[in-house]
């Protein structure tokens, strides 16, 4: 039994196709098996959300009259990359607030960053843009202040080079002190331990091998609609797997693209990070096509077959040492709590389970009500032990 992307697009068109969320997939398994749930199913919603660092949006702000090639610029006091073009700039997510005082304060509240000015532009808000330059004969301006908006601006799209990691590291603090952590808060002598995946709906652990998934793949993107545009920076696809072919290490990741316009921000949220930084939440839902049986036997995965590798964040995360101190499951993360060293240590998840369910639900519905196709990736993604090809 087989199916191709182009006869289930037919099945969307005609309003025939069976959708269902990668939480749906596991019941119909449960109870009809592999093979029949191949045979009704044509397409398996995924969903994420969590603060993703490596975002960003490219924006081109539009020209002054007299005309400037910016070579500094602000917007809402932090500052944007302006090394590209004459009126394009880069803002990343990570990024802060000028007069931020960081970490002199310590721990530092980050409260506005580049992820909070995106979440600004996508909420309609005015923002202040502030730019300098050296000045040239064809762009003679040399300062300019303007208020723009979402609405103003010639062109807004999110491009953020790593997002949706396939598994990702349990953080926990062998130390004796409290330390502050791009993975949140760790109290001392494993006093907590914080991960951040939805685990059975992360997009990425739907597909391990990748077999659907690559260049060009329409993703549900910020509350809008996006693509998948590479593999995301730090793509790293061997590494231990499971009997299933699921990683236990964190793995591949995606580089990602859509346009601002049309996004929604409760799901493309500024993120604060005590005493590390800010970032940006994103969500992201990956639609799979059911090509054959092995594609449902993947997706039908629980969390309680899904491990996760716990690391020391006061030492061998920050040394590079590369130990991991344990193996959990997610089933076991989101009970509240592991048992660890001969202790029970309590979880807590920096992404939203909840929200992740809402992404591949409306993703479902927008399918289900055929206003979204999906696409033949150009290219799969690489992945180790993989036979290439799309069917």
């Amino acid at each position: 039994m087989g199916k191709t992307i182009e006869e289930i697009n037919e099945r969307i068109k005609r309003g025939e196709a069976v959708v269902v969320t990668a939480e749906e997939v596991m019941d119909l398994v449960r109870k009809e098996g592999v093979e029949e749930t191949a045979r009704k199913v044509d397409v398996i919603t995924t969903g994420t959300f969590g603060p993703m660092c490596s975002s960003g949006a490219f924006v081109n702000v539009g020209h002054a009259q007299p005309r400037m090639r910016i070579s500094r610029a602000w917007l809402n006091d932090v500052p944007v990359f302006c090394g590209i073009a004459a009126v394009d700039v880069y803002i990343g997510a990570t990024e802060m607030a000028e007069h931020d005082p960081l970490n002199e304060v310590f721990p530092g509240e980050f409260r506005y960053g580049g992820g909070h000015v995106i979440e600004d532009l996508v909420a309609g808000k005015t923002l202040r843009l502030r730019a300098e330059s050296y000045g040239t004969d064809c762009y003679p301006n040399r300062h300019w202040e303007k208020d723009v908006t979402l609405a103003e601006i010639k062109e807004a799209w999110l491009f953020n080079p790593r997002n949706a990691y396939q598994n990702y590291n349990v953080a926990v603090n062998l130390s004796d002190r409290v330390i502050y952590t791009y993975m949140g808060v760790l109290r001392p002598e494993l006093g907590n331990a914080n991960y951040c995946s939805a685990g059975q709906l992360s997009p990425l652990l739907n597909d391990p091998l990748l077999r659907t998934i690559g260049i060009g793949t329409r993703i549900f993107l910020g509350g809008g609609t996006g693509y998948v545009a590479w593999h995301g920076t730090q793509h790293n696809t061997r590494v231990p797997r499971d009997g299933e072919g699921a990683p236990t290490r964190p793995a591949g990741t995606l580089s990602v693209i859509g346009d601002l316009r049309g996004m929604n921000p409760r799901y493309l949220t500024g993120y604060s990070i005590l005493g590390y930084g800010a970032s940006l939440a994103v969500g992201i839902g990956v639609p799979i096509p059911v090509l054959d049986e092995d594609v449902v036997r993947a997706a039908a995965v629980r969390d309680e077959d899904l491990k996760a590798p716990v690391v020391d964040y006061s030492v061998d995360y920050p040394q590079g040492t590369g130990r991991v101190l344990a193996e959990v499951t997610y089933a076991e993360l989101k009970s509240g709590s592991i048992r660890l060293e001969g202790k029970d240590v309590p979880t807590a998840s920096l992404s939203s389970y909840s929200r992740a369910r809402e992404i591949a639900s409306t993703l479902k519905e927008w399918i289900s009500r055929r206003d979204f196709l999906l696409t033949r990736p150009v290219e799969l993604l690489p992945c180790a032990d993989r036979e290439e090809g799309v069917e």
